[in-house]
């Protein structure tokens, strides 16, 4: 009876780890929904007429489950000088796993200091929480707007920690942060305005879970992530929970789509040292954002937690994978390079 119990305890957690593996593993596929990918305009204004309040203060991008039901919401932030369809594929991947995902375009062209892009995207929000996307959504597809998670590349990783830190003021709270590749500017000391880090470790005390992506390419030369501006200062620097996930071998713009038309799109490719295919790294990049919303908001932790316990399930190779619990300091699993 002893040996019998035995192995009855030891097949219940063999087929436990099975199942966390593939679990991970199926976060770095598209999901069972099917998605819709929309623009929607930017309202327009004049002396003599105010925005439609139906119309977004920013145009959008926005995917969405094509199945009925009630959704958690995610804006997605897009990078410097890049546009927001850059991202299609990603924001679909995240769309498929039951998320809408709602894109705005910040700017067409702009500055170093990005004070005007924090209060587009705090407006937009405002107008998530007026009730704007349900017009845009496909038939029976409502937002859940009990809160909002927030996420973005490169500087619009930067604006997103803004917007978490209360830069600007959102109509909505803050379900989750994360940040893909997040830049402060050209270096340390020469930070864009208004600067996000301090050089102090876990002073960006955002009110909600924050998820750090990283490249291990990204500070190459030419550095479009320079170094002490970028993913690991960030992450230093956030409070408890918090996780830190590096791609070893991609670059700042891997995750975006297979093909980026056009002047800006040619310059994804040509500036950014890369890692090849687009593909694996837009699947990590997009599993690794549906993993920590899983978890933080659907309260579902298993995606994320067999990351943590197998990163080879990844479609990439991960350099770090480090975890900041509550309650504790840091703990962490550094990988060999």
């Amino acid at each position: 009876m002893a040996a019998s119990a035995r192995f009855t305890a030891l097949a219940y957690f063999y087929c436990l780890l099975l199942l966390t593996m593939a679990s991970a593993g199926d976060v770095f596929d598209h999901g069972r929904h099917g998605t819709s990918l929309s623009q929607v305009q930017e309202a327009k204004t004049s002396r003599c007429s105010p925005a439609s309040v139906a119309g977004p203060p920013k145009p959008l991008l926005i995917a969405a489950p094509s199945d009925a039901g009630e959704y958690p919401v995610v804006v997605f932030l897009h990078g410097y000088l890049a546009n927001n369809y850059f991202y299609s594929q990603l924001l679909q991947h995240v769309a498929s796993h039951g998320f809408i995902v709602v894109a705005p375009q910040l700017y067409t062209f702009s500055g170093p200091d990005t004070t005007g892009e924090i209060s587009s995207a705090a407006a937009v929000i405002d107008w998530l929480a007026d009730g704007g996307l349900s017009s845009s959504l496909p038939p029976n597809v409502r937002p859940n707007l009990t809160a909002v998670s927030i996420s973005g590349h490169s500087r619009g990783g930067k604006v997103a920690f803004a917007l978490a830190l209360g830069h600007a003021r959102t109509s909505l709270p803050l379900a989750a942060l994360i940040a893909v590749d997040p830049v402060d500017g050209m270096a340390p000391g020469r930070q864009t305005p208004p600067p996000i880090l301090t050089y102090r470790e876990a002073s960006l005390r955002v009110p909600a879970p924050v998820m750090v992506i990283g490249t291990g390419l990204g500070a190459l030369r030419p550095p479009c992530a320079p170094l002490g501006v970028s993913h690991a200062e960030f992450y230093h620097e956030c409070a408890a929970p918090a996780c830190h996930l590096v791609a070893r071998d991609y670059g700042h713009t891997d995750m975006m789509d297979d093909v980026t038309c056009g002047a800006k799109g040619l310059a994804t490719r040509a500036v950014c040292k890369s890692g090849g295919a687009r593909a694996p790294m837009r699947r990590f990049v997009a599993g690794a954002m549906v993993a920590f919303l899983k978890k933080w908001v659907d309260g579902r932790p298993e995606w994320l937690d067999g990351i943590r316990e197998r990163p080879e399930v990844a479609p990439v190779v991960l350099s770090a994978v480090e975890f900041r619990d509550a309650g504790t300091r840091i703990h962490g699993v550094m990988l060999p390079a």
